[in-house]
């Protein structure tokens, strides 16, 4: 008999799968980076119908398979939605930079709680805020703190140069759209509005 796993997670990517199923990839506290199959999910009586969004958090159960990492989703209920991260394309990017960027680095289904943190921190953050230069930095910086790479000046490097990897693309599409939108009044003592 197999034995249903619970854990609170982040949807961090979803792909279709055959006709009427997902696969869904999931960013949990103890669990890490797990790969779940949805089935069904796409149909329209489906218990998932509606709950598989990108970037919301939920408790979710998972039987485990025992032969592959591509685990059986039996349960999700959304504890935090984001509605407001979807309000700007600027939100999106950035969020989507933050799970790309966790996804190259970060081992698979090893447990993460301090990444975990971090990830649910900023996409809060994006729920209600515009990402800005400084989100960006502060996020790889905590990112490079916790694999014990953190230099002083260069985070994104760091995190290059442990991993042997580039950065994904969203970073650079970020700091492009960024420079492009206007700053944010400031008010009387410089800080902004």
């Amino acid at each position: 008999m197999s034995v249903m796993d619970k854990t609170e997670a982040i949807l961090i990517d979803r792909t279709p799968w055959r006709e009427t199923s997902l696969i869904v990839h999931w960013c949990a506290p103890g669990a890490g980076l797990i790969k779940t199959i949805a089935k069904g999910a796409l149909r329209p009586k489906s218990p998932f119908a509606g709950r598989l969004d990108l970037f919301v958090s939920a408790d979710i159960g998972y039987v485990r398979s025992r032969s592959s990492d591509l685990h059986i989703l039996s349960e999700a209920h959304w504890l935090d939605a984001r509605p407001g991260l979807r309000q700007s394309y600027a939100r999106v990017l950035a969020a989507t930079y933050f799970v790309k960027l966790i996804t190259l680095i970060v081992e698979r289904e090893t447990a993460v709680p301090a990444v975990y943190e971090l990830l649910r921190k900023a996409l809060d953050y994006l729920g209600a805020k515009q990402p800005n230069a400084a989100l960006i930095h502060r996020f790889e910086q905590r990112l490079a703190e916790e694999f014990g790479i953190a230099r002083e000046c260069d985070s994104s490097r760091a995190i290059e140069d442990a991993f042997q990897r580039r950065l994904p693309v969203q970073r650079g599409q970020l700091f492009r759209l960024l420079s492009q939108q206007p700053a944010p009044p400031e008010g009387k003592d410089g800080t902004e509005q």
